[in-house]
């Protein structure tokens, strides 16, 4: 107790510099060891067995095995007959972008 009664007694701007020299060693020694946490749940995830897991190459060869979805061709004489179509159920002001 007689180091923290040294420490009051010493003017305020000695006092502030050693507060913040202990703020800032405290932080550097959570970040460190937040770090050294960090590596090591790194090094224990192990990316084989997750892929096991999730079945992953089980799910690339059903996505390989299903139909590839193509567009029909529409050449532009359908294309205009489906307009005139259109125009002929929308009202003038849907056509115009209207609701």
């Amino acid at each position: 107790m007689e180091f923290f009664k040294k420490i009051q007694n010493l003017p305020k701007e000695k006092r502030k510099v050693i507060f913040w020299l202990v703020v800032i060693i405290i932080g550097i020694s959570l970040f460190l060891g937040w770090v050294k946490s960090l590596e090591m749940k790194i090094k224990s995830f192990r990316t084989e067995k997750i892929k096991e897991e999730l079945k992953i190459p089980q799910l690339e060869e059903e996505l390989k095995g299903l139909q590839k979805f193509e567009m029909p061709e529409t050449s532009q004489e359908e294309l205009k007959k489906i307009e005139e179509l259109l125009k002929e159920f929308l009202t003038p002001s849907e056509q115009n972008g209207q609701k």
